[in-house]
């Protein structure tokens, strides 16, 4: 017990031995500074300094914005700002979606092909959506009646009564003023039971050919059938096509005005029999016959 009580009683003296810690000039060896410390007074600074800058780094990681830079330490508004940019995300794939079927329906009308009547089914999964289209989802078997159904519509979609839409209601005003594209003769008529969605035009060769409504480009470029083909975009849902030409003046994207040239007449294309321009309407996707609303 002696021996341990002697140790501590050093120890404690140590610890209560006084020191100087003086400052002076190296050369005139004059003295600057001087301190009186103890190796308990040093443990106590250094030991009270460890502390408060514990406390203030916690303070900084708590309660200011300098946490977010630390790596590892989440924001609490960082999931809430994910949730809502994962739904803008899904709500922007889903509007892409049908931006892309609406051009790649355009693109079959300038290049004659059947129209995509199907829509796009998006489904939601954790972490996105996919979206597939429902030709992979099978069909559920039909009954006799909706057969009958959807035989009697389709029938009448193809021999044209769908074809005679009133778009004069809708757009009443645009097409007044809707501009001829072109003068000339009519020598093959709007006829859809042959496949024939607009009217052919002969005119003199070289000649402008202008837009029939105030628009935006939305296709003009080479198709193997119908050679140098151009489509505008009007409002009310109205698209008009021209077709055979031998130059395009106008690029995609470009905004027109009601008579302003847009190409010149030609015979381009497969299907072409010789200088003209094939004319077509379209409202809502359907076909109407441009005589009744263009006098050439």
């Amino acid at each position: 017990m002696d021996k341990k009580s002697n140790k501590r009683e050093k120890f404690l003296k140590k610890l209560q031995n006084k020191y100087r810690l003086v400052l002076m000039n190296d050369e005139t060896f004059e003295e600057k500074l001087s301190f009186r410390l103890t190796r308990l007074n040093v443990f106590v600074f250094f030991g009270t300094f460890s502390i408060l800058l514990i406390i203030a780094t916690t303070y900084l990681i708590a309660f200011t914005p300098l946490r977010e830079y630390i790596p590892g330490y989440a924001d609490f508004n960082t999931r809430k700002v994910l949730h809502e940019m994962m739904i803008k995300t899904d709500s922007l794939e889903r509007e892409l979606s049908m931006k892309d079927t609406y051009i790649r329906n355009i693109r079959g009308i300038v290049e004659g092909r059947d129209l995509i009547e199907k829509e796009e089914i998006v489904e939601s999964r954790p972490g996105g959506i996919d979206i597939k289209s429902s030709d992979d989802i099978e069909e559920l078997p039909r009954s006799r009646e909706d057969s009958i159904l959807r035989a009697k519509i389709e029938n009448q979609s193809q021999y044209g009564q769908w074809s005679q839409v009133n778009i004069s209601e809708a757009s009443s005003k645009d097409l007044t003023f809707m501009f001829p594209p072109i003068k000339g003769i009519i020598t093959n008529h709007f006829n859809p039971k042959k496949n024939h969605y607009g009217v052919d035009i002969v005119a003199d060769k070289n000649e402008a050919i202008k837009a029939t409504l105030d628009g935006t480009v939305i296709f003009s470029n080479w198709t193997l059938e119908t050679g140098y083909t151009i489509g505008i975009q009007h409002s009310n849902n109205l698209i008009s096509i021209y077709k055979h030409n031998s130059a395009l003046l106008k690029n995609v994207g470009a905004p027109v005005r009601a008579g302003e040239v847009i190409a010149i007449i030609g015979e381009t294309g497969f299907l072409s029999t010789g200088t003209h321009l094939h004319f077509e309407l379209w409202h809502n996707g359907r076909p109407v016959n441009p005589v009744d609303y263009i006098a050439f």
